[in-house]
């Protein structure tokens, strides 16, 4: 079996006819027999090629509306007999099957049926039988049967052809049945994922995923790990859908990074004004809202400018000329916004190193969808963190209620606090962040970490005081002890907001009310680990 198998009759069904007839004539010059079905047939045949039916061969016509036409000994023998196996070769010359040498399928488009929001009965008749049992047969009998799923092969196979005498080598056809078996795995799970939706199944007994190739990385976290990009065919606007206008290709960390900002940035309706945020491994160092684009990246830039350079900036709105130029007065690794003007890819195109992503919209923050995370042996599932806090939601806890300003501030963190790791914990004033304290084992630390940095900026930009002196606190989670308020009033802030909900949220309060702290209850907790 290692020599090369000549290809002498073909059977083509493709859903998607891209490139079909062009391929179809270079397999016919080629001197390949060419058998196909319905609309690929008549697709072919109207190009002025010579077709067999497939019902020709199986001597039955397609029926129940195309539901059945190649499920036959005549076809799937054709594909499945050993021909070095001489009961296969008797077996064929008995019952008058010939052998089929390349199978050319593209399966139904389910996919894309379920992603343009179809109803139930038209998702499953999009749910291919025929293609994935013909797949399967031609990849498993990969010693003799070359199998194409993939538009992005013809061109390979027919390089392959001239290379090989009109046949192809054992290792082409081992390389196409494994990109065969991980397309019909792929189109099984998105079938049996979008089932488990349908009918309200949320912990299905099996759950499967799968990606689609995008690009190969240089390696991964660290470059003694390989790694590589793939993409899930999800709709959600962000770095996996982007353009990328210039700059060198995307890291495996760029990516995570770039992931991270645009979901936070997202937290911030474009319709009620420009927002910024500036992300370094995949923690927020500064996040603002302003007036102006331009305005929101100097003030969230304001927050952090240390861990600013070499970082990530994410805007909701499109970049602009005038941020750009600002944007570039500091190396940045990656900017991501739903467009860009002329003006700022101009400015980009002299930084060879920015990378510049645009995604023609924001990713919902409130939409469902799962998220996934390996472990040891398995992994872990969950639904995406679409929590949303409405202002009626909150409960004042204290004696002292929070002005207009700090109540708008108090949610401003919150929604910042959801992207960063826990302990997480968010100083914010005017929103703006002006500290951030993030992964740290103790929330009391991150606390005084997010203290420390904003004292760092203050020093750094010439101001007298810290900058949290005034400002509102978020944390993620609960305040477990009453430390973590007072380090925080000494800090200087004036309202806090957390989910509440610890042994000890009494004490906590009664601390906030001797230091004449306002604190609003959410209920909701926003771990990121």
């Amino acid at each position: 079996m290692s020599h090369p198998v000549a290809l002498k009759r073909a059977l083509i069904s493709v859903s998607d006819k891209t490139g079909l007839v062009d391929f179809a004539r270079a397999l016919a010059s080629r001197g390949v027999e060419i058998l196909s079905t319905g609309g690929s047939a008549a697709a072919l045949r109207e190009a002025g090629l010579q077709v067999v039916d497939v019902a020709e061969i199986t001597g039955f016509p397609e029926m129940m509306d195309g539901r059945v036409k190649t499920l036959h000994p005549a076809v799937h023998g054709g594909l499945l007999a050993l021909r070095d196996n001489e009961a296969h070769r008797a077996a064929m010359a008995e019952h008058g099957i010939a052998p089929i040498d390349l199978l050319v399928v593209n399966l139904y488009p389910f996919e894309q049926t379920v992603a343009r929001g179809a109803d139930h009965a038209d998702c499953v008749e999009n749910i291919d039988i025929g293609g994935p049992a013909m797949i399967r047969a031609a990849a498993k009998n990969h010693g003799f049967v070359s199998v194409i799923v993939d538009l992005a092969d013809y061109d390979a196979l027919l390089a392959e052809m001239d290379a090989q005498g009109g046949g192809t080598s054992l290792a082409f056809r081992q390389r196409l049945a494994q990109i065969a078996y991980a397309r019909t795995a792929a189109y099984d799970a998105a079938v049996s994922t979008w089932m488990a939706e349908a009918i309200g199944e949320q912990t299905p007994r099996r759950r499967v995923f799968a990606g689609r190739l995008a690009q190969g990385l240089r390696y991964g976290e660290n470059p003694h790990q390989r790694a590589a990009f793939y993409v899930t065919g999800e709709a959600r606007p962000g770095v996996a859908t982007a353009r990328q206008w210039q700059g060198k290709e995307l890291s495996y960390n760029n990516i995570n990074d770039t992931d991270a900002a645009f979901e936070l940035v997202a937290e911030f309706d474009p319709a009620e004004g420009p927002a910024c945020a500036i992300i370094k491994h995949a923690n927020p160092c500064g996040v603002a809202r302003a007036d102006t684009a331009i305005e929101a990246y100097r003030r969230a830039f304001d927050c952090d400018r240390t861990s600013a350079f070499g970082g990530i900036v994410a805007l909701n709105r499109p970049l602009d000329g005038a941020t750009a130029e600002e944007i570039v007065k500091i190396f940045t690794e990656v900017v991501i916004a739903p467009e860009a003007d002329e003006d700022a890819r101009r400015i980009f195109a002299g930084k060879k190193n920015l990378r510049l992503l645009t995604t023609g919209g924001l990713p919902d923050p409130r939409a469902g969808g799962m998220t996934f995370r390996q472990v040891a042996g398995g992994f872990l599932a969950q639904t995406r963190d679409n929590g949303h806090l409405e202002p009626a939601a909150l409960r004042i806890v204290t004696e002292r209620q929070p002005s207009e300003s700090e109540l708008a501030d108090m949610l401003f963190a919150w929604n910042v606090a959801k992207h960063v790791k826990s302990n997480a914990i968010v100083y914010a004033k005017d929103l703006a962040t002006v500290g951030i304290g993030a992964g740290q084992m103790s929330r009391v630390d991150s606390t005084r970490i997010g203290r420390r940095k904003s004292e760092d900026m203050a020093e750094a930009l010439g101001l007298p005081l810290p900058l949290t002196i005034g400002a509102v606190v978020a944390s993620d989670a609960f305040f477990p002890f009453a430390d973590g308020i007072e380090t925080l009033a000494e800090a200087g802030a004036k309202a806090v907001i957390h989910p509440g909900g610890s042994l000890r949220d009494d004490e906590v309060i009664a601390a906030a009310d001797r230091l004449g702290l306002a604190m609003a209850l959410t209920g909701q907790r926003h771990f990121r680990h």
